[in-house]
């Protein structure tokens, strides 16, 4: 009970919801300028960033770098400067006394600004099976789950940019996989020739739609697929199953607030990363036009930062 009349006595120059690339970077900014800094986060420091096992398209890394490893050295950047990291989940955001009050599972909490950075979760199918045999055979991090099936035979469900690269990772452990793609191959040239090189290893099927994932009441049997074009219907097996289809934006908290959102959910902005509600600036994965990349999440999180900024120095108190 301190705890939370602590919270709610306390008004923070800025609150940033999340603790991915795009806060981190926007943090490092406004906490250098000695502008207090507290940052919200539910679940893993990096976001997404952090669960991706290798990075290869980051500036200034000409060899690539591990995603943690990226995550880990902008939280200590941030930190180093000051910024705070809470792990607590933010419920909704109302407009309070030309500030914001700040709705989280810790109680509320006010800020003079707050940045919206919560960025993206991952697609579901949303077939039978799905939810039943998630952790169970049914996966969306390869770099968390992978190491589990070594010597196993996988599935992979994706033809974009992370489908293939993750399907990539994971020949690391498995002796053979399926991916399908449900129309045709989206990744870029650069991971489609390391895809071809793979042929050994990796079966790619196109054209393939996912109806069911199959198991039995103790274990993953497999997925039921439809192939498009013939209308044939089979049954594959394998030992596990990762889905890598996309990418949702982490806004459900905010829908019916007064933060306008576009028809994906995604946080509508100006040119300043202003959103509709006074003092709440949004960065990265969750901003309307995105492109969802990590550096221009950390390009996105920098911009929001210097417009934090002039806000609270128009706003003085």
């Amino acid at each position: 009970m301190l705890r939370t009349m602590e919270q709610q006595n306390k008004i923070h120059d800025v609150v940033m919801i999340g603790a991915g690339p795009a806060a981190l970077s926007a943090a490092i900014y406004t906490a250098r300028e000695d502008i207090a800094t507290v940052l919200y986060e539910k679940a893993m420091v990096g976001g997404l960033a952090a669960t991706t096992d290798w990075i290869d398209n980051y500036p200034g890394y000409a060899e690539g770098l591990e995603g943690i490893r990226l995550a880990d050295q902008l939280r200590a950047q941030a930190e180093r400067f000051g910024a705070k990291i809470d792990f607590a989940e933010v419920t909704g955001l109302t407009p309070n006394h030309g500030g914001v009050r700040v709705h989280t599972t810790n109680g509320d909490v006010h800020a003079r600004a707050v940045l919206i950075a919560t960025g993206s979760d991952h697609r579901k199918l949303h077939v039978p099976g799905e939810d039943t045999y998630y952790s169970r055979g049914v996966h969306y991090c390869a770099t968390c789950d992978g190491a589990f099936y070594a010597g196993k035979r996988l599935i992979v469900v994706g033809g974009g940019n992370s489908g293939v690269q993750e399907a990539l990772f994971l020949t690391k452990f498995a002796t053979h996989i399926d991916l399908l793609v449900r129309s045709e191959l989206r990744a870029s040239d650069v991971l489609q020739h390391k895809l071809a090189a793979m042929s050994d290893k990796i079966t790619v099927h196109t054209d393939v739609a996912v109806d069911e994932i199959v198991g039995t009441d103790d274990s993953f049997v497999g997925a039921q697929v439809t192939h498009t074009g013939t209308g044939d219907h089979t049954l594959l097996k394998a030992d596990g199953m990762f889905i890598f289809i996309g990418l949702l934006p982490n806004t459900e908290f905010l829908r019916g607030s007064a933060i306008a959102l576009d028809a994906q959910g995604l946080v509508h902005a100006n040119a300043k990363n202003e959103t509709s509600m006074p003092g709440v600036f949004v960065a990265g994965d969750c901003r309307s036009g995105a492109t969802m990349q990590i550096a221009s999440a950390v390009g996105d999180g920098a911009s929001a930062a210097l417009a934090i900024r002039e806000h609270l120095e128009r706003n003085k108190v």
